[in-house]
This record gives structure tokens, sequence and C-alpha cells, in this order.
């Protein structure tokens, strides 16, 4: 069956090859031996990774070269980080990188637009804060600065974060020689609840419970976004048993989970 001809960034996207994972741990044992054909291979059997991502910027209006490349990057990152003795999927550390690299790159390229009023209330708030501790050494509080412009404490508050740089939620914040941790890690979600944790523990659970296949079917599938038919390609096996092991995984899942 012919493959649709996709081209991005001059990649024709029908000729990627998808790398198994035993390929990749080779490729990775001799990427430390400092092979640098190792290297290339593991980006060029990995850059469906970056495809799949972007199929979640297509309605944004962005030029998707631009991001492919940025994808790239934030790929090659996750290679040159990538510790095989964490025994972690490489899709699972490397989609937040990507991910990251292309967010920053869009929060980089398109700087949140702060009106014209908000930004000359917060000058004269700096201002008056200067001369005041220029005449006095002592720094003055929003409420004192609200006071003396006719305005809410709230709004000089405002006014002064809107001249702050935004921040990724991707932003990798900590990394010590092991998982790098990102902002978004230490934001607190207050929709949840300890009977999500418990929900989310069954659901790991019952994943392990799956035989090696079926998990990195439902991987491939629902994390990485690829269709049946390319795993069935890179699995040696037709669409058809690639459906069946699906499906009979996820009816695994649902019994376990009732």
């Amino acid at each position: 069956m012919a493959r649709h001809k996709v081209e991005i960034s001059g990649v024709n996207t029908a000729n990627i090859k998808v790398l198994k994972k035993e390929e990749m741990d080779l490729l990775f044992q001799k990427m430390k031996e400092n092979d640098l054909f190792a290297r290339e291979q593991l980006i060029e059997g990995n850059l469906k990774l970056v495809l799949s991502i972007l199929r979640r910027f297509k309605s944004r209006g962005e030029n998707l070269d631009d991001l492919f490349q940025v994808g790239c990057i934030g790929l090659v990152k996750a290679i040159d980080n990538f510790d095989l003795s964490h025994e972690v999927k490489f899709s699972t550390y490397a989609v937040p990188m990507i991910l990251g690299e292309i967010r920053r790159y869009l929060r980089d390229n398109n700087s949140l637009r702060v009106s014209r009023s908000i930004k000359d209330l917060a000058y004269k708030v700096i201002r008056l804060k200067e001369e005041r501790y220029a005449e006095t050494g002592l720094e003055m509080s929003n409420e004192e600065v609200a006071k003396a412009l006719s305005v809410t404490p709230y709004e000089v508050m405002h006014a002064l974060d809107a001249l702050k740089e935004p921040i990724s939620m991707f932003e990798p914040i900590y990394n010590d020689g092991g998982d790098t941790i990102y902002l978004c890690d230490q934001i607190e979600d207050k929709k949840a609840s300890h009977k999500d944790f418990e929900v989310r523990l069954a659901l790991e659970d019952a994943l392990s419970s799956l035989e090696d296949r079926e998990q990195h079917i439902l991987d491939e599938r629902f994390v990485i976004g690829k269709t049946q038919m390319e795993i069935a390609s890179e699995l040696s096996i037709s669409q058809a048993q690639v459906s069946r092991l699906e499906k009979n995984a996820i009816e695994h899942l649902k019994k376990i989970l009732k």
C-alpha cells in the first residue's frame, strides 16, 4: 500500500523509520561509547514523536516547519539526557521535553499583549516607589502607592505583574542528574482529590497486568498518537492483529477497573 507523502522542513514523513525498543537500547549504548552515528540514528528514528506532538498545534495557525525544527531541538535534548538505567520509556521522557521546547518558542515569539493603560500605571508605580526610596530609604507598600495614585491595591499589583515575563509550565526548575522537575510538577491541582489519586494508582496497577506487547500498543496509540498501521509495521504484524490486541487490552482494563 502506498503511503501518503507529506514533506515538512524538507523531510519526507513517509520515509521516516520507526525504531524498535531493542534497536533504541542498542543505539543508546553505542551513543554512550561516543558513537556519533548512533546519535544520528536515534534522532532520525524518533522524528515521529515530534510529528505526533505537532498535531496539537495545527489549529493555531503556526508555521509547522518552524515548530518541527524547534521540536527536533527538544528531541535532541531528550536523547542527550536520557538514561537507560531509570527504566523509563524514551517516549515518556521525551514528550514533555519536546512539548516544552515548542511552548517556550511560542511564548518567546508570541508575547502577551499588555494594554497601554496598565503599562502606564506600572511605570508610575515604579517611579513613585523609586522616588520615595531615594527620599526616605524606605520601601512603599502597594497600599500606600494605591492611595497616592488614587487606584486600588489590586490594580497596583496587577500592573506590576503585567510587566513580568510569562513562564512556561514546562519550564525546568530542577535537575540533579535524574529526572527533570518542571514548574507544572510544583503546581497544586485544586480539583484533584484522594479519589483521583486512588484511581490513578488503580490504573497503573491494571496497566502493569497487561502483556508487554499490549502495554506497548496502548502507549503508542494513546500517548504517542500512532495509527494502527504504523504500529503494525513497527511490530511486523497485521493491522488486524494490532486492532485485536488493542481491543483485548482495553476490555481487560475495563474488567479490572470495575
